[in-house]
């Protein structure tokens, strides 16, 4: 299980606010979770919403003790592998910095649910269900990213032509 969804589940936990000190340790509750309730695991989605729908409440367990012991968390995401060329990786740079800050400015509900379906590829129906929503509550988050992204994009790219 860990072999096949440690990375997708290393992610998820990325993108649900652990940090980076955190994310072994997270990773492996993650993995104990998936250990002892393997058995009562029932097929009607798929394996990785149901390991989404656990990381969610890991990483806000893991939220709450970060409160408690006052820290001041801020999430970081891995840096884009780099180019050969010194232009692509500042072109790749640019392009990976955009998209977090992007993200980043999504209300979590619509970054979860853009994150998943986008990136992730998962059905909405799983999305839903591992998110706890109605299937047409996350139809209408994933629209309101999609615009609220799209429309950032374009403030963005106006900016850069002004001033190109």
């Amino acid at each position: 299980m860990f072999d096949e969804h440690g990375a997708f589940v290393c992610r998820s936990l990325r993108l649900l606010g652990v940090p980076e000190p955190d994310l072994d340790d997270q990773l492996q509750e993650v993995f104990l979770v998936v250990h002892q309730r393997l058995r009562d695991y029932e097929e009607r989605g798929s394996v990785r919403a149901w390991l989404y729908s656990i990381c969610t409440r890991v990483a806000r367990a893991q939220r709450r003790k970060v409160v408690r012991r006052r820290e001041n968390v801020t999430v970081e995401f891995p840096e884009a592998p780099t180019a050969p060329t010194q232009h692509d990786r500042i072109t790749d740079h640019e392009a990976l910095a955009l998209g977090q800050e992007l993200l980043q400015r999504l209300p979590r509900e619509q970054r979860d649910v853009f994150w998943l379906y986008e990136v992730e590829e998962l059905p909405m129906a799983e999305i839903a269900k591992a998110l706890e929503c109605p299937l047409q509550t996350a139809y209408s988050r994933l629209r309101k990213a999609r615009e609220r992204i799209l429309a950032e994009v374009q403030v963005t790219a106006s900016k850069e032509t002004d001033h190109g």
